[in-house]
């Protein structure tokens, strides 16, 4: 989140999100790009900046996180700081190119042989890969990520529901591996192409899941007992002993996490003299020789940080960039890009909570919110109201869906046919619950950190107050927050997804009932046995115009229920500093900051 933000697409300032992929539209923005056209080009056309002249290797890249990773182990962590991080690490099999947007190979040197019913999919891996200890890069490695994904004790829901198709998988030699599925998945193109191959021989050193294949996992409960007991060691060490170790085969590592990782303050991944593929940014290589993630978890103090030269890039709030970024002084020195996001903000309701149970209740807090009012003094015009998880500009959005009115009086007669009346005079609604009777009170928390959620928090409960809710807002550390998170430990909250480009959506990490587990996604507790069969028909349903069908109605559903209140999609504004050259902005899907590089004479740092 910027919210749950999580992801692990590669090293772009848009950071991705593996469960909601949404493909974002470049929007025309009054600041001049670098090549004096708007930023965010409208023809689909990439944005780009300094370009000029031969790359050259040196300086450093400062960015910024709002808070500490909540762990680097790759598959356990779940938020976009980790995510962040982890992207320089652990490339993928195969990626998404950025201009055309087409698959292509990166540890994989080819894309996959795929059998005619979509049963079987054969990677053939790149020579010379090696992880950053030396270690050859191995079909046993990917065999080991999925064995390590689909073990049902590894805290990875949000993960493993992406692959319960696959049935096993083989090492059929040192550098091919096939992947069989029992039942296809319309996008396990891209699916099984971002997997992370792990060092087998890092992660499971004592080699516990050693004749222990996927499909003995994914049968769990007929596992014998031996095996089964090593693969519960196995689990409770990979969950607890790697979370501030990660080693992968990207062109980055952490090399000392002592050193490196200062809680608070700084992740420091510096560049591999070794790496596989030096100089090629096609292959995830980057020019600077240290990528610096700086934790302020306060807006104005990372645009004091930017302005003084100790950031490099910057997402900025509205205010920041209509009022605080304007001067010649700063577009002299920095590069502004815009572009709406295909992320979106809401209100979560926990239907772990009684009140929340009655969707009436939920209809009428959504009826007191106004999205148009937020959009225009909140985000001061830099977002789009949303009534929908999809991305409005891809062709699964359900464009029947008409906007969510700002309606207090329908709102009041919802609350009243749902039971909660004035009873006893003072000012706030109550209603018997279980015997007992209680009144309309709850909190709305969000993260700590960002001005824009903790507005949308006091507005709201502004207006919930206005109609005898007793509501009220706090801003939690980010940490706290997704502990509260995962175990449902919490009456609301404001937060977002993040979604990118390019490929279409699949709901069923955030909306499944299955995903509504301690440290699964679907954090909310929303349950429909309708929505459960749509997003399983969705996922096996190669017809993109059934798929078409299938997530009408789903949104309709979502639409009638409102487990959330959708707020808004925001644009993106991003500062740079203008001293990296090769800066390049795709629609839709951001920067990709391996290719920026800063000519000898302006690097900063030795």
């Amino acid at each position: 989140m910027g919210g749950l933000d999580v992801s692990r697409s590669g090293r772009g300032v848009a950071v991705a999100l593996a469960l909601i992929l949404l493909l974002c539209v470049a929007c025309g923005d009054p600041e001049q790009g670098e090549t004096g056209t708007p930023a965010g080009s409208a023809d689909g056309t990439p944005t780009v900046g300094q370009a000029e002249g031969t790359p050259v290797r040196g300086d450093w890249l400062v960015l910024q996180m709002l808070s500490d990773p909540e762990n680097l182990n790759p598959l356990t962590s779940n938020d976009a700081g980790a995510s962040r991080v982890l992207s320089w690490l652990f490339p993928a099999l195969i990626q998404l190119d950025y201009e055309p947007l087409e698959q292509k190979p990166l540890l994989a040197r080819a894309l996959p042989e795929v059998s005619e019913d979509h049963l079987t999919y054969t990677y053939r891996l790149r020579e010379g890969v090696t992880f950053s200890d030396g270690t050859p890069v191995t079909a046993e490695d990917v065999v080991f990520y999925l064995k390590a994904v689909r073990h049902p004790l590894v805290n990875a829901p949000h993960a493993r529901n992406y692959f319960n198709s696959v049935a096993d998988a083989t090492a059929v030699d040192p550098q091919t591996v096939r992947l069989d599925l029992a039942e296809v998945y319309f996008r396990n193109d891209y699916t099984l192409g971002s997997i992370n191959p792990l060092p087998r021989h890092y992660y499971d050193p004592e080699n516990l899941l050693e004749g222990i294949s996927v499909a003995d996992l994914n049968g769990w409960d007929g596992l014998d007992p031996e095996p089964k007991e090593k693969a519960r060691r196995f689990a409770k060490h990979f969950n607890e002993d790697f979370q501030r170790r990660p080693m992968g085969p990207g062109a980055y590592r952490l090399e000392d996490p002592d050193r490196d990782w200062i809680t608070g303050e700084r992740v420091v991944l510096r560049h591999r003299d070794d790496y596989w593929a030096q100089d090629q940014t096609d292959l995830e290589d980057g020019w600077v020789d240290r990528l610096l993630f700086r934790v302020i978890n306060d807006r104005e103090a990372a645009l004091v940080a930017f302005k003084s030269g100790n950031l490099d890039v910057l997402s900025l709030s509205p205010i920041q960039h209509h009022k605080q970024t304007g001067s010649a002084r700063f577009r002299e020195r920095a590069g502004k890009h815009r572009e709406l996001s295909g992320s979106f903000t809401y209100i979560g309701w926990n239907q772990k909570r009684t009140v929340f149970q009655d969707r009436r209740v939920r209809q009428a807090l959504s009826h007191l919110v106004d999205k148009q009012n937020i959009v225009d003094k909140v985000m001061l015009g830099l977002a789009e109201p949303v009534e929908s998880p999809i991305f409005r500009k891809r062709p699964e959005y359900n464009q029947a869906l008409e906007p969510w009115p700002h309606d207090p009086k329908r709102a009041r007669e919802l609350l009243k046919e749902a039971g909660w009346t004035d009873s006893d005079g003072d000012g706030i609604l109550d209603k018997e619950i279980d015997g007992q009777r209680l009144p309309l009170r709850f909190e709305l928390i969000s993260n700590a950190g960002n001005d824009e959620r903790k507005k949308v928090g006091l507005v709201v409960i502004d207006h919930f107050k206005k109609v005898g809710i007793d509501a009220s807002f706090r801003s939690v550390d980010w940490s706290i927050l997704l502990e509260k998170a995962k175990g449902f430990d919490y009456d609301a909250v404001v937060l977002g997804w993040t979604g990118t480009a390019a490929i279409p959506p699949d709901a069923y990490q955030i909306w499944h009932s299955s995903q509504a587990i301690a440290g699964g996604s679907n954090f909310i507790a929303f349950k429909s046995e309708e929505v459960d069969r749509i997003l399983e028909d969705y996922r096996v349903e190669f017809d993109a115009a059934k798929r078409k069908v299938l997530y009408d109605r789903f949104q309709e559903i979502l639409y009638q229920e409102q487990p959330y209140t959708f707020l808004y999609a925001p644009e993106g504004v991003t500062a740079w500093d203008r001293r990296f050259h090769g800066v390049t902005w795709y629609p839709g899907l951001g920067s990709r900051l391996n290719e920026w590089w800063v000519p000898g004479p302006d690097q900063k740092y030795p």
